[in-house]
């Protein structure tokens, strides 16, 4: 034991990463307590946020433990001295999450001890280690726990305090207390994941928040292009103001220009009152456009004024408004293409993509399945009113073996859906996630009929040609899709909220 103490305290010395100093912790405390699992927690805003764990199943790194939903973390909070539980009958954080040696992905905690981490005072955080075995700890006295636990806060409070003197040499100074405020703010725009792609996406943000450039975010639809921008928001100097969200497919075009721009008194029918609009409401603020590649050409002009000098002007008037804005936008339109085939002007895409940034699709980041699985598990759990929510090891390999054309958004979707089938209405009991309860059986892809060239008949617009033939295709797809929309989308390789504003604006049924 002596051993481990001595690395544990010379780690604290050395220049380590926060996460390897943690890493580090737990397996020591591993070599040293006869346990199954020991995690390491973090407390944020009054949250415990697993830092570091060995022997939980992976998905477990990204639940969040809120202390008055969990009887024995609430009670190791509360007491100066390391809680022992044996009692199987109070349910434990980790029941179901125990990746077991013999494989038993779900077996319940019996054995439990933690210790809460203390620093002049101040609870930071917690050291838990749980065992299937209900005798498990009768060997461990207390001391040796309170030890680790003590050097575990040390090591907190030191990457608490590093990270603190980076960010104010980073932002001239910025108070701790500043940074506290910065992360309940951007609470909700967590980009989760510990795979490589994850990681730079996350250095890319913070490169970009500590700027106030103009950025084009790219990627497919459903993987998580606005929770980029709001965590570039939420990281930026801007973040005491507002993020406005504007959708530009959702708006018609006889009313964008209002939206973006505000109008005057009387500037047209139904005009009965001045209004301000999105970039006045954003002034100070940011201004994410997503789905830009939809916005009409007739709009692309005034918008780029509007990024070029930063000023808008209200429909009806011709007087010019200052607005200080910073402007992200969103597609997953190949804008270089739309630039080639006309629908796009050149001088706005190079305007918007003063930095561009790709969020890589889901299938090319498997890596960060179980954390996002973790995450939408606990999210489930709050918004069904469940018990805890479990994966059984075969669900979790469906999950990591499936494609994932609708990305993030796809598996939260699909993880909700699950969690709701599996409880059958048992609404407190714990629940279990199994493959059928999932609904990912491999689809045959379906064809559809090569299409001939569309031809424009005399007289008729591009614009109306081109809606014919959206018509047909999506008719086409629906019929092979026996009428299931959600279907035809897939199968158009479209969002299926996109493929229904399609259908209202084609006036299809």
């Amino acid at each position: 034991m002596h051993q481990a103490l001595l690395a544990v305290a010379t780690d604290l010395c050395a220049n380590l990463a926060a996460d390897d100093r943690y890493a580090r912790i737990v397996a020591a405390v591993r070599r040293v307590v006869p346990c199954d699992a020991a995690a390491l927690l973090r407390l944020e805003g009054g949250v415990l946020v697993p830092v570091a764990a060995e022997g939980l199943v992976p998905d477990a790194m990204g639940r969040r433990f809120p202390p008055a939903e969990h009887p024995r973390l609430l009670r190791i909070l509360a007491s100066p001295l390391p809680v022992r539980f044996a009692d199987a009958r109070l349910p434990d954080p980790f029941d179901g999450l125990l990746e077991t040696a013999g494989g038993d992905y779900l077996a319940d905690v019996h054995a439990c001890m933690g210790c809460a981490l203390r620093v002049g005072g101040q609870i930071v955080g917690a050291l838990t280690v749980d065992a299937v075995d209900p005798q498990a700890f009768d060997v461990v006295d207390d001391e040796t726990l309170l030890l680790f636990a003590t050097l575990a806060g040390a090591a907190m409070h030191t990457a608490g305090l590093i990270e603190a003197l980076e960010t104010a040499a980073l932002r001239q100074g910025r108070v701790a207390a500043q940074l506290v405020q910065e992360v309940q703010q951007r609470e909700g725009a967590e980009i989760l994941g510990i795979s490589v792609q994850a990681q730079r996406l996350r250095e890319e943000v913070g490169l970009l928040a500590d700027s106030d450039l103009t950025a084009l975010i790219t990627g497919e639809t459903g993987v998580g292009k606005e929770v980029v921008a709001r965590a570039i928001h939420g990281q930026s100097a801007r973040r005491r103001h507002a993020m406005i969200y504007v959708n530009c497919a959702a708006l018609p075009e006889s009313i964008a220009e209002s939206e973006l721009f505000g109008h005057v008194r009387g500037a047209f029918t139904g005009a009965s009152e001045a209004r301000a609009g999105k970039f006045e409401v954003a002034d100070g603020g940011t201004l994410l456009l997503d789905e830009i590649g939809e916005l009409p050409l007739s709009l692309q002009s005034k918008l780029l004024r509007a990024l070029q000098f930063g000023e808008v002007q209200r429909v009806g008037t011709d007087r010019p408004l200052r607005v200080d804005v910073r402007v992200l936008a969103a597609t997953n339109r190949d804008l270089v293409a739309e630039v080639r085939a006309g629908r796009f002007r050149a001088d706005l895409f190079h305007r918007l993509s003063v930095y561009p940034l790709h969020v890589p699709p889901l299938r090319e980041r498997r890596g960060d399945i179980d954390v996002l699985a973790g995450f939408f598990l606990d999210e489930a759990r709050v918004r069904l009113g469940l018990g805890p929510v479990r994966l059984t090891p075969a669900a979790r390999a469906r999950l990591e073996g499936y494609a994932w054309p609708g990305n993030v958004r796809e598996l939260q979707h699909v993880l909700l859906r699950a969690a709701l089938r599996a409880a059958a209405g048992e609404r407190h009991a714990p629940v279990r996630i199994d493959v059928a309860h999932l609904g990912l059986e491999p689809a045959e892809p379906v064809a559809l009929r090569p299409q001939a060239p569309p031809q424009v008949p005399p007289g008729q617009t591009l614009r109306a040609a081109t809606e014919a033939f959206e018509r047909a295709v999506i008719a086409e797809a629906l019929a092979a899709a026996s009428g299931n929309w959600a279907q035809a989308a897939r199968t158009l390789g479209l969002d299926r909220a996109n493929l229904h504003r399609l259908r209202k604006r084609l006036g299809l049924p």
